[in-house]
């Protein structure tokens, strides 16, 4: 249920962000937004909020949420409306949602990440140790052998 809740909020805001942004700057036909911002919803959820965010940081997870805003946008306009400014409009969209998802990202690592299943989630700080040995590693000098080779020399 924290899922189907987190997902209503990302498309009800971004359909709302980019109503204003595609919609109001770039007149661009409400359906056309209504099937970019599903698409661009399901996949930015998948991918940046449930796959990168407990791996790494927000700041990580924002940032590859905006290159795939931006080439979602870029794409779906490119192939839905007619115009000749599609990377302007892409790169100011994607620049709203990206701002969008930084702070979404904390919503949802608070929400739905932080007790999902009962395991514990990494937020981005690992902690490497280093393991030292005592050990004295000298190597052997040719010209030293040991008694028992001597006696043993073909003659």
């Amino acid at each position: 249920m924290k899922h189907v809740k987190a997902l209503a909020i990302k498309f009800v805001s971004s359909l709302v962000l980019l109503s204003l942004i595609l919609g109001l700057l770039f007149d661009m036909a409400f359906s056309n937004i209504f099937l970019i911002t599903l698409v661009l919803g399901v996949a930015a959820y998948l991918i940046g909020d449930l796959m990168i965010l407990p791996r790494t940081n927000n700041t990580v997870a924002t940032i590859a949420d905006f290159g795939l805003a931006f080439l979602i946008i870029w794409f779906m306009s490119e192939n839905l409306t007619y115009g000749d400014n599609h990377f302007s409009m892409s790169l100011i969209a994607a620049i709203g949602v990206a701002i969008f998802e930084y702070m979404f990202h904390k919503y949802v690592a608070n929400n739905v990440i932080k007790n999902q299943g009962g395991k514990k989630q990494q937020t981005g700080q690992l902690q490497y140790q280093t393991e030292a040995s005592e050990e004295l590693l000298a190597p052997v000098r040719q010209d030293v052998r040991s008694s028992n080779e001597e006696n043993k020399k073909p003659q």
